[in-house]
């Protein structure tokens, strides 16, 4: 869907309301506004990446923050999330694989030597069971007693009692993304609901644990509604926003999208970054395929505040050496494990 043009605020007239508002103010732009953001022409793109890297200055500093993450529990997931190559339900090349705690502290070791402040321990399930709970308090555990970092966890939808126990264990952020939009969620997946993802959510804030929250664009859904998804995201207020661009996993029933162009990909960062000036804005999966060096460059400077280092859960992401070297060559310092206690 193509939003009609009479809706869309003129190029000049938005930036000066985003210069006022956003940068001025620190106040994220509405819905109409992101809206017009996402669909200016390309020509005002240079405009719109620097006054997002200015807010992002202003309101959360120069510090990139770092995190490596990884599985331990991969393949195998009974739902159907229809980009995803670990749901059990296509067929897909990849397989069931856990992983044992001392890997998880070695893995944790090699990502603090990154600078990186954060490690995240995933698991393809819709929510854990007893075991898989009991497999996470003992990781964070055995990781907190020889690695000075953070721990977070993402492992699907929560009962009250898990998210109590995960906060009790140690865990500081907990990561569940609501993907997209919630207009356009019924076609991403349907063996859960956006209700059920939002009620998680609100546990995990209620408990006391940062709130990790984002998603996936480029999965087919309008601009419409990816503004719709930066206003979800803008309501529910979360810690960070990892954001990924899609990438077409083969046996997947979104296999045949094609990625989204990088001056797309671009204008979403700094359209949400206008629509979130104060949130940690996580660089995630797609973006090697997307942007290359060059436009993940452009990205660093056009809002994005972090980043997440080496491979992610079944793709492929670039050396973490060359993200740190990226991000010496932008002059963007690394956050301080101390200064993010």
């Amino acid at each position: 869907m193509t939003p009609s043009s009479s809706y869309l605020i003129p190029a000049d007239r938005l930036l000066q309301i985003a210069q006022d508002k956003v940068l001025g103010r620190g106040e994220g732009l509405n819905f109409h506004e992101t809206l017009s953001a996402l669909s200016l022409d390309e020509v005002h793109l240079d405009d719109l990446l620097e006054l997002a890297h200015k807010v992002r200055l202003k309101w959360c500093g120069d510090a990139v923050e770092v995190e490596g993450i990884i599985s331990l529990q991969t393949g195998g997931c009974p739902e159907d999330c229809h980009f995803c190559a670990q749901s059990g339900l296509f067929e897909s090349p990849v397989r069931a694989v856990t992983l044992d705690i001392a890997y998880l502290v070695e893995a944790a070791k090699q990502t603090a030597k990154t600078g990186a402040t954060e490690f995240c321990i995933v698991a393809a399930v819709k929510g854990p069971d007893e075991n898989l709970m009991q497999q996470i308090e003992a990781a964070v555990e055995a990781i907190r007693a020889e690695v000075d970092i953070h721990v977070a966890a993402s492992v699907g939808i929560l009962t009250q009692q898990q998210t109590d126990r995960l906060k009790a264990a140690g865990i500081h952020r907990y990561n569940h993304n609501l993907e997209t939009a919630r207009s356009y969620f019924p076609e991403v997946v349907t063996t859960h609901t956006w209700e059920e993802r939002i009620a998680t959510l609100q546990q995990v804030a209620a408990a006391g644990m940062e709130v990790c929250c984002g998603g996936i664009v480029g999965m087919g859904e309008s601009l419409a509604q990816r503004a719709e998804f930066a206003m979800d995201l803008q309501e529910l207020n979360p810690t960070e926003v990892p954001l990924n661009f899609f990438d077409p996993r083969p046996g997947t029933p979104f296999a045949d999208i094609e990625p989204m162009e990088a001056k797309q990909a671009l204008q979403t960062i700094a359209a949400f970054r206008l629509a979130l000036p104060r949130t940690i804005l996580r660089f995630a999966g797609g973006r090697e395929l997307t942007m290359g060096d060059f436009g993940a460059e452009r990205g660093m400077l056009g809002g994005i505040n972090a980043i997440i280092v080496g491979n992610y859960l079944t793709t492929l992401g670039r050396p973490a050496e060359r993200d740190i070297d990226m991000l010496g060559k932008l002059q963007l310092p690394i956050k301080a494990l101390n200064a993010s206690m």
